[in-house]
């Protein structure tokens, strides 16, 4: 292949990684799919592709959709250990940001109330509200009618609306305000300080440190903070487990407050916040290393900021 069209597919690979990402919920599975749009392009008679762009779209699109639809995909999701991969901001792979849609379709809460949709409604969906195709273009990638793409959209606009939970937007420094109000509240063994931060019909979904077989789940505010405040009361056995004694850092995470437990340099938990009007509606807590390898990349490429607890 010559270097003009390795040049061709290498400008779009960072929209596809991103449109990859929004369709499966997993980094690791989105850069694969993308290389094999790229084996894909590689073996195409490109003379006869009109627009490259559309046509990888396209092929990036239903490779997703063959794995979404895929029996391994479908037992793994109703066994109810998947949780969407965190990635820190500033990560390429998020994606377009210049809209709230945009920013909201790649949110923990969003990504996972995908699992609700069917995967052309999925399609649909993140094709029109986060990289802002017409209902024509999306037919065509999705071998659908114009009537049916606007059919798809308006079904999921209307699940995503009734189901989602927090959705206020925080910039950096009101992140880590948050975070130092929960992480006070969290160790100052008080579980009245956490209830007073969460909203009445919070939710707290947990992989247990990636040792559970399922994820943990909680509901009340009562529930909710004595599973924080156990979580982060430091025993002997937690600081094995973790590889030492963590420092606590404040993050965004697609595009949301977090705590992300660090050691050497290493990031070994995060606990990512959906907030409504102030306050925790929403808690989703990832230590499964597998969860969290990219993460870990973009952490050591970015640096760190001072952290909000030194050590734990």
């Amino acid at each position: 292949m010559d270097s003009a069209a390795i040049d061709r597919f290498e400008a779009s690979r960072g929209r596809l990684a991103s449109l990859a990402y929004r369709l499966l919920g997993s980094a690791a599975d989105a850069e694969d799919v993308v290389q094999d749009a790229f084996l894909r392009w590689q073996a195409a008679d490109r003379e006869r592709i009109e627009v490259p762009e559309a046509w990888l779209t396209k092929v990036v699109t239903n490779l997703c959709l063959d794995r979404l639809r895929s029996a391994q995909a479908r037992h793994e999701r109703a066994a109810g250990d998947w949780l969407p991969e965190p990635l820190l901001d500033g990560d390429p792979m998020l994606g377009p940001a210049d809209t709230f849609e945009q920013r909201e379709s790649v949110s923990l809460a969003v990504l996972t109330l995908m699992e609700r949709l069917s995967p052309v409604e999925r399609a649909a969906y993140i094709l029109r509200e986060a990289f802002t195709y017409p209902h024509a273009e999306i037919a065509g990638i999705l071998d659908i009618t114009e009537s049916a793409s606007q059919q798809h959209v308006h079904r999921a606009r209307r699940r995503v609306a009734a189901e989602r939970r927090g959705g206020d937007e925080v910039d950096p420094a009101s992140a880590r305000r948050i975070v130092e109000e929960f992480l006070a509240a969290a160790t100052s063994g008080r579980t009245e300080r956490l209830v007073a931060m969460l909203t009445a019909d919070v939710t707290a979904v947990s992989d247990g440190a990636g040792l559970a077989r399922r994820l943990l789940r909680y509901g009340t505010r009562e529930r909710v903070a004595s599973y924080v405040r156990a979580g982060f009361k430091p025993t002997p056995a937690k600081r094995r487990l973790a590889g030492g004694s963590p420092a606590f850092h404040s993050a965004l995470v697609n595009g949301s407050p977090a705590v992300l437990a660090v050691v050497d340099d290493r990031v070994v938990g995060a606990v990512v916040f959906d907030i409504t009007d102030g306050k925790v509606a929403a808690l989703c807590g990832i230590a499964a290393a597998g969860r969290l390898t990219r993460l870990n990349e973009t952490w050591r490429r970015r640096g760190t900021d001072a952290p909000v607890i030194d050590a734990w």
